[in-house]
């Protein structure tokens, strides 16, 4: 790493901004994972222990509860993950681009 790319690095690390950032970030991802974490470990027990309620027929046909309840954690996933793109491409990235320009004055 070139001596300017260090000075830059130094600089956005002492950055306010930049530690309001992480910390606003990190605390956003945790929120979205911990909320993850309910939905599949909630699915997990509800197989082990009350097996019965997945395992009622949907509308009187073959298909179990359980399958749309499965379908629906993968779902979740993916919306999980849009939630955090979309906020880390307008929010956390218009920080990001501020706190450069900021510091290469």
């Amino acid at each position: 790493m070139s001596v300017d790319n260090q000075v830059m690095v130094d600089r956005i690390k002492n950055d306010p901004q930049f530690h309001d950032l992480v910390r606003k970030r990190t605390a956003f991802a945790w929120i979205l994972s911990l909320l993850m974490i309910l939905i599949y470990f909630g699915f997990v027990l509800t197989v082990a222990y009350k097996k019965e309620l997945l395992a009622q027929s949907l509308l009187g046909g073959v298909t179990t509860v359980g399958i749309p309840v499965g379908i629906g954690v993968i779902l979740s996933a993916l919306v999980l993950t849009g939630i955090y793109v979309t906020r880390a491409n307008s929010a956390f990235d218009q920080i990001t681009k501020n706190i450069i320009d900021k510091v290469k004055k």
